[in-house]
């Protein structure tokens, strides 16, 4: 069923199934210009209830109108992620943008060690963001600094992964689910847990599936989404 401007307006959250390499902004875009066009009109408040990097899929909240009051409040809540780590690899960026840094023996990895290692990261952790992110350090974004190939203190922050489950192994590939607060980044998760298990790895998929109370299973497709 298609809504009317004044609901637009009034504020809705759209459930948004985001395509492998569409940017958040690029979902965003797309939605608020499809409303501009439609309805003929200028402006119309627009965004997103947190990024989602372009080489992950899965659930994008985007709010218009008056509903975008309540982004900050959608994104204080928890999240799940599916996704698949892959062994042997080191990626600087610590997911498949790379650079590849470090190729790593896996032979001595068993089932029962991946099993146990997840028992490592569940709860209340401190875990320190990949270099190749957009958190600031001294009003620079660290991407900026990993660019330049500058060393830079990155200092931890806590964290809580209330769920860190292991639904398939299929060496060098291993599939998860995690359930964790907001400000986790399962990059960083991906990373340490080839450290852990002394092999080197890095996040080879990722899939946002919840947001809150907000699942992928209700969202649209952006590909399919319509005014």
């Amino acid at each position: 069923m298609s809504l009317s401007l004044e609901e637009y307006q009034a504020g809705q959250v759209l459930l948004i199934d985001k395509p492998l390499e569409w940017s958040s902004f690029q979902a965003v875009n797309k939605i608020k210009h499809g409303i501009k066009r439609k309805f003929n009109i200028k402006k119309i408040k627009v965004g997103h209830a947190g990024t989602l990097d372009p080489m992950a899929t899965g659930l994008l909240i985007v709010c218009t109108g008056k509903a975008t009051k309540t982004i900050q409040s959608i994104q204080d809540t928890d999240k799940e992620y599916t996704g698949t780590i892959t062994l042997g690899i080191v990626s600087a960026s610590y997911d498949s943008e790379g650079p590849f840094i470090e190729i790593c023996d896996y032979s001595h990895v068993t089932e029962d060690m991946i099993i146990e290692t997840t028992n490592q990261f569940k709860g209340d952790i401190l875990q320190a963001p990949p270099i190749f992110s957009a958190l600031k350090k001294d009003g620079k974004p660290l991407y900026e600094y990993a660019r330049a190939g500058e060393e830079v203190e990155i200092k931890k922050r806590p964290v809580r992964i209330d769920a860190f489950e292991i639904t398939r192994i299929e060496l060098p590939e291993i599939d998860f689910r995690i359930a964790c607060t907001k400000g986790t980044y399962i990059r960083s998760i991906a990373h340490d847990f080839g450290k852990a298990l002394n092999s080197g790895s890095y996040l080879s998929a990722l899939r946002r599936t919840k947001i809150g109370d907000y699942n992928v299973d209700d969202a649209t497709l952006v590909n399919e989404w319509e005014v």
